[in-house]
């Protein structure tokens, strides 16, 4: 245990200081990565072909890997030594209030820690007293008051024995954080080598628990923002240092990622740390159930379910396989920046909860002329997030070819929980209702940093159930953040008339392929909306009254653009009007919209 002399003398400077060491090599590590992703792979993949690029790639990958985990785990130490030094120099400036205290009452601290004081001139010495002073030790009774004293009712004692004990405290505290932080820092080390494995991501994932842990008095998961709207966030992020952010952007990766309200490029960085992290604690668990078997085995009765198969599903197999291959689309997304133009990638959400969320942008959205939200419907889930990443990806493609001298981000938001069944849970509106505040949320935070409504034309593009989630959005926000919505293969968006949502009616677009059934069964699920009128089809009238309408009916009174896809999925198909219309209305080149009249 040190002593307090050595706790007084101590300067704990020197632990900031090489927390600034280590926060500098973590921010560079950052920077790094998001230059070899940027940067350096764009040109790479434009200039290498066959084994070389595939060569380049790979190494390239690792590259960010191994970028990314100097950036979390020196980002620890950072935070560790940082909050290391905070709670010395509290013991610290406690010890020094009692040595003042001590000074100003002329009392003499010894060696040991223990406190010399006079005893009152105005009380007789005690029985076999040599001296008019007296030693106070720590240890004595609580409460430790001054002027409490002993039977003598002298309050020197009192005041000594408070001192004592303060100055006993400040160094047992002092101590038990020394021997706390030095135990986390020990563990805070990577073996040789220039491979980040995955097994160093779990360690790091189980550091992250632990210096969580141990500094939570210094930079508490409490204070982060919970429930609160994308302007607060913002507030309380601009409210933060420098270094505040950078240590929560490594310590809650999880909880920085996941806020809606704060820059693109922080919610990118923290959620690829989380986005590694889930994906070797997921791999390791499904390595730990074991190769999955076969669905069916052949018995002398035929054919049947396999019940190894269906222990392994109901362990958890079949899930953990979804997920690891979401997440392995979302990074292969990721790591496709320059090929075919593709803009940088921006990992704006993600958690493996429930059945998993991921949200993806190709391009930042806080610095576009135009952006698009892509809202997915009935079975979308984190496991599914290939396909609907590639849809997005389209739609850039298309909308940048229209509008060259803009910028576009167009965004894949898995950010609700979608039905996964067509019935009986499509055929529910709680989905929508349960998922709307989760979007509303999501557009008021791209707003809130694009800087407000007019920075960015916004357009929300749903699918299916997704269109009814954005029309209960819509019900519910009073002010939309977007210009535009697009819906395909809609159910019905809980509203009778485009006039109903927040856009207006000339900004409210629909697409639906003759063979698409979904718009009908959505009327048997009575998604849509009511309103007085008459239903026509082609111009032709079948219904009178107070009628069902979803947005492909043309009494719903949205635009109908022209369709030249098939079926309920085919609406992002290359080369097709069906893609180009949606992609017209991302940039606001109206006139380029083909409509059905």
């Amino acid at each position: 245990m040190p002593t307090w002399q050595q706790l007084r003398d101590a300067k704990f400077t020197e632990y900031e200081r090489a927390a600034d060491g280590w926060s500098t090599v973590s921010n560079r590590s950052d920077a790094a990565r998001t230059r070899a992703d940027q940067e350096m792979a764009g040109p790479l993949r434009a200039t290498q072909k066959g084994e070389a690029q595939t060569s380049a790639e790979r190494d390239l990958t690792q590259l960010g890997r191994n970028y990314q985990y100097l950036h979390s785990e020196c980002g620890l130490v950072r935070t560790a030594l940082n909050a290391l030094a905070s709670e010395l120099s509290a013991a610290q400036k406690k010890l020094k209030q009692a040595l003042d205290d001590a000074a100003d009452l002329e009392f003499t601290v010894n060696e040991d820690g223990s406190v010399e004081y006079p005893r009152s001139a105005d009380l007789p010495l005690a029985p076999r007293t040599s001296s008019g002073t007296g030693v106070a030790k720590s240890g004595a009774p609580v409460p430790y008051l001054p002027g409490a004293g002993e039977a003598d009712g002298d309050p020197n004692k009192g005041e000594a024995e408070d001192i004592a004990e303060r100055i006993s405290q400040a160094v047992t505290s002092a101590t038990e954080t020394d021997n706390r932080y030095a135990k986390i820092l020990r563990e805070l080390k990577a073996p040789d080598g220039l491979v980040v494995t995955d097994d160093m991501l779990l360690d790091e994932a189980h550091d992250m628990g632990d210096v969580q842990k141990t500094v939570g008095t210094y930079l508490g998961k409490d204070s982060i923002p919970h429930g609160r709207s994308p302007v607060a966030n913002r507030t309380w992020w601009d409210g933060l240092t420098q270094e505040e952010r950078e240590e929560y952007q490594t310590l809650y990766p999880a909880e920085i990622g996941a806020l809606d309200g704060i820059p693109s490029v922080v919610r990118d960085s923290s959620n690829r740390i989380v986005l590694d992290e889930s994906r070797v604690q997921v791999k390791s668990e499904l390595d730990a159930l074991g190769p999955e078997p076969s669905k069916t085995v052949v018995t002398a009765g035929g054919v049947m379910r396999n019940p190894e198969w269906t222990a392994w599903q109901a362990m958890g197999g079949g899930r953990l396989k979804g997920q690891l291959d979401g997440m392995k689309a979302i990074q292969a997304r990721l790591d496709q920046t320059g090929i075919d133009g593709l803009p940088p990638a921006y990992l704006l959400g993600f958690d493996t909860k429930d059945n998993g969320h991921a949200i993806v942008a190709n391009g930042n959205p806080d610095t576009a002329d135009n952006t698009a939200v892509y809202v997915p419907g009935t079975k979308s889930k984190l496991a599914g997030a290939e396909g609907d990443i590639r849809r997005m990806t389209r739609v850039w493609k298309e909308a940048n070819s229209m509008s060259v001298s803009q910028s576009t981000s167009t965004i894949t938001w898995i950010g609700y929980d979608a039905p996964q069944s067509i019935t009986p849970e499509a055929m529910e509106k709680h989905w929508a209702y349960e998922g709307a505040p989760k979007l509303n949320n999501f557009l008021d935070g791209l707003q809130t940093v694009q800087g407000g409504p007019d920075a960015s034309h916004t357009t929300v593009i749903g699918h299916s159930y997704g269109s009814t989630t954005v029309g209960a959005a819509s019900k519910a926000s009073g002010h939309f953040a977007a210009d535009d919505i697009v819906v395909a293969g809609s159910p019905g968006m809980l509203v009778g008339d485009a006039s109903d949502l927040d856009v207006g009616k000339s900004h409210v677009w629909s697409e639906a392929a003759s063979d698409d059934l979904v718009p009908l069964g959505g009327k048997v699920a009575h998604l849509g909306g009511y309103k007085w009128g008459v239903q026509t089809f082609h111009g032709l009238p079948y219904d009178a009254g107070y009628v069902q309408t979803v947005p492909s009916d043309e009494a719903f009174d949205a635009h109908r653009m022209h369709v030249d896809t098939s079926g309920h999925s085919g609406y992002w198909d290359e080369d097709k009007d069906s893609l180009k219309n949606q992609a017209a209305v991302v940039v606001g080149r109206y006139d380029k919209v083909q409509e059905d009249h």
